[in-house]
Protein backbone atom coordinates (compact mmCIF):
# COMPACT_ATOMS: atom_id res chain seq x y z
CA UNK A 1 0.00 0.00 0.00
CA UNK A 2 1.66 3.33 -0.73
CA UNK A 3 -0.84 6.14 1.33
CA UNK A 4 -0.79 5.55 5.07
CA UNK A 5 -0.06 2.60 7.21
CA UNK A 6 -2.26 -0.89 6.23
CA UNK A 7 -3.90 -0.63 9.11
CA UNK A 8 -5.92 2.03 8.07
CA UNK A 9 -6.92 0.37 4.82
CA UNK A 10 -10.61 -1.26 4.69
CA UNK A 11 -10.64 -4.47 6.23
CA UNK A 12 -10.09 -6.28 2.60
CA UNK A 13 -7.20 -4.47 2.12
CA UNK A 14 -5.49 -6.03 5.28
CA UNK A 15 -2.77 -8.15 5.62
CA UNK A 16 -4.67 -11.13 7.68
CA UNK A 17 -7.32 -10.53 4.76
CA UNK A 18 -4.67 -11.18 2.27
CA UNK A 19 -3.28 -14.27 4.37
CA UNK A 20 -6.78 -15.59 4.19
CA UNK A 21 -7.67 -15.16 0.51
CA UNK A 22 -3.74 -16.54 0.01
CA UNK A 23 -5.21 -19.51 1.57
CA UNK A 24 -8.44 -20.21 -0.09
CA UNK A 25 -6.72 -20.24 -3.36
CA UNK A 26 -4.13 -22.14 -2.15
CA UNK A 27 -6.41 -25.17 -1.34
CA UNK A 28 -8.53 -24.45 -4.57
CA UNK A 29 -5.13 -24.92 -6.36
CA UNK A 30 -4.33 -28.17 -4.79
CA UNK A 31 -7.49 -29.81 -4.67
CA UNK A 32 -8.00 -28.74 -8.10
CA UNK A 33 -4.47 -30.51 -8.69
CA UNK A 34 -5.43 -33.51 -6.53
CA UNK A 35 -8.83 -33.81 -8.62
CA UNK A 36 -7.65 -36.61 -11.16
CA UNK A 37 -7.03 -38.57 -8.42
CA UNK A 38 -10.31 -38.32 -6.63
CA UNK A 39 -8.56 -36.90 -3.54
CA UNK A 40 -8.86 -33.38 -2.01
CA UNK A 41 -6.58 -31.18 0.05
CA UNK A 42 -7.97 -33.15 3.61
CA UNK A 43 -7.56 -36.72 1.77
CA UNK A 44 -4.51 -36.57 0.42
CA UNK A 45 -2.62 -34.94 3.34
CA UNK A 46 -3.84 -37.46 5.70
CA UNK A 47 -3.07 -40.25 3.24
CA UNK A 48 0.99 -38.69 2.72
CA UNK A 49 1.50 -38.33 6.32
CA UNK A 50 0.10 -41.96 7.65
CA UNK A 51 2.20 -43.11 4.51
CA UNK A 52 5.27 -41.19 5.75
CA UNK A 53 4.57 -41.33 9.77
CA UNK A 54 3.17 -44.62 9.89
CA UNK A 55 0.42 -46.08 11.75
CA UNK A 56 -1.56 -43.86 14.23
CA UNK A 57 -4.42 -43.40 16.59
CA UNK A 58 -7.17 -41.25 14.63
CA UNK A 59 -7.03 -38.51 17.83
CA UNK A 60 -3.29 -37.60 17.22
CA UNK A 61 -3.56 -37.24 13.38
CA UNK A 62 -6.48 -34.89 13.65
CA UNK A 63 -3.90 -32.83 16.05
CA UNK A 64 -0.97 -33.30 13.44
CA UNK A 65 -2.90 -32.13 10.99
CA UNK A 66 -5.30 -29.37 12.15
CA UNK A 67 -8.37 -31.36 11.48
CA UNK A 68 -11.50 -32.07 14.22
CA UNK A 69 -11.42 -35.55 15.31
CA UNK A 70 -15.06 -36.01 13.80
CA UNK A 71 -13.77 -34.51 10.18
CA UNK A 72 -10.81 -36.98 10.49
CA UNK A 73 -13.18 -39.62 11.45
CA UNK A 74 -15.42 -38.84 8.22
CA UNK A 75 -11.48 -38.52 6.22
CA UNK A 76 -10.11 -42.22 7.02
CA UNK A 77 -13.89 -43.52 6.71
CA UNK A 78 -13.77 -42.39 3.05
CA UNK A 79 -9.96 -43.52 2.34
CA UNK A 80 -10.49 -46.94 4.06
CA UNK A 81 -13.59 -47.19 1.97
CA UNK A 82 -11.55 -46.47 -1.57
CA UNK A 83 -8.83 -49.02 0.52
CA UNK A 84 -6.31 -46.69 0.70
CA UNK A 85 -6.21 -47.20 4.38
CA UNK A 86 -7.27 -49.52 7.11
CA UNK A 87 -7.64 -49.63 10.51
CA UNK A 88 -6.18 -51.86 13.32
CA UNK A 89 -6.50 -52.31 16.83
CA UNK A 90 -3.51 -50.87 18.89
CA UNK A 91 -1.90 -53.12 20.74
CA UNK A 92 -1.36 -51.28 23.82
CA UNK A 93 -4.81 -49.44 24.34
CA UNK A 94 -7.45 -51.75 23.16
CA UNK A 95 -9.82 -48.67 22.92
CA UNK A 96 -7.83 -46.96 20.13
CA UNK A 97 -7.85 -47.80 16.56
CA UNK A 98 -4.65 -47.32 14.23
CA UNK A 99 -4.87 -46.19 10.84
CA UNK A 100 -2.33 -47.17 8.56
CA UNK A 101 -1.63 -47.19 4.71
CA UNK A 102 -2.57 -50.14 2.41
CA UNK A 103 -0.27 -50.62 -0.24
CA UNK A 104 -2.68 -49.15 -2.63
CA UNK A 105 -2.41 -45.89 -0.27
CA UNK A 106 1.03 -45.92 -0.65
CA UNK A 107 1.16 -45.71 -4.52
CA UNK A 108 -1.39 -43.56 -4.31
CA UNK A 109 0.89 -41.52 -1.95
CA UNK A 110 3.78 -41.20 -4.45
CA UNK A 111 1.51 -39.84 -6.79
CA UNK A 112 0.29 -37.30 -4.15
CA UNK A 113 3.55 -36.44 -3.34
CA UNK A 114 4.67 -35.78 -7.58
CA UNK A 115 1.23 -33.36 -7.82
CA UNK A 116 2.74 -31.72 -4.53
CA UNK A 117 6.42 -31.33 -5.45
CA UNK A 118 5.04 -29.86 -8.82
CA UNK A 119 3.22 -27.64 -7.49
CA UNK A 120 5.12 -26.11 -4.97
CA UNK A 121 7.60 -25.56 -7.85
CA UNK A 122 5.22 -23.62 -9.82
CA UNK A 123 3.89 -21.48 -6.30
CA UNK A 124 7.42 -20.49 -5.55
CA UNK A 125 8.44 -19.31 -8.63
CA UNK A 126 10.03 -16.21 -8.67
CA UNK A 127 10.03 -16.03 -4.94
CA UNK A 128 13.87 -16.49 -3.58
CA UNK A 129 13.98 -19.04 -0.27
CA UNK A 130 15.36 -16.58 1.55
CA UNK A 131 12.03 -14.56 0.92
CA UNK A 132 9.96 -18.14 1.90
CA UNK A 133 12.34 -18.11 5.03
CA UNK A 134 11.25 -14.70 6.41
CA UNK A 135 7.92 -15.10 5.36
CA UNK A 136 7.84 -18.87 6.90
CA UNK A 137 9.22 -16.41 10.31
CA UNK A 138 6.49 -14.03 10.42
CA UNK A 139 3.57 -17.18 9.85
CA UNK A 140 4.92 -18.73 12.38
CA UNK A 141 4.79 -15.76 15.16
CA UNK A 142 1.51 -14.89 13.78
CA UNK A 143 0.41 -18.85 14.13
CA UNK A 144 1.69 -18.03 17.90
CA UNK A 145 0.22 -15.02 18.04
CA UNK A 146 -2.80 -16.55 16.80
CA UNK A 147 -2.61 -19.28 19.88
CA UNK A 148 -2.58 -16.96 22.53
CA UNK A 149 -5.55 -15.01 21.50
CA UNK A 150 -7.41 -18.44 20.81
CA UNK A 151 -6.66 -19.79 24.69
CA UNK A 152 -7.89 -16.75 26.68
CA UNK A 153 -10.72 -15.88 27.86
CA UNK A 154 -12.81 -13.44 26.66
CA UNK A 155 -14.33 -11.09 28.52
CA UNK A 156 -16.97 -9.50 26.07
CA UNK A 157 -18.21 -12.54 25.80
Amino acid sequence: MTEGHELDAPPWLRVESTIMATARALRQAYDLRLAPLDLNLSEASLLAYVAESGAMAQTRLAERLSLGRAATGSVIDGLARRGLVERSPDPDDRRVWLVEATEVGLLMSERIREIDEVLRGELRNGIARSERQQLAAVLVRLGGNLASVLAEPRSDA
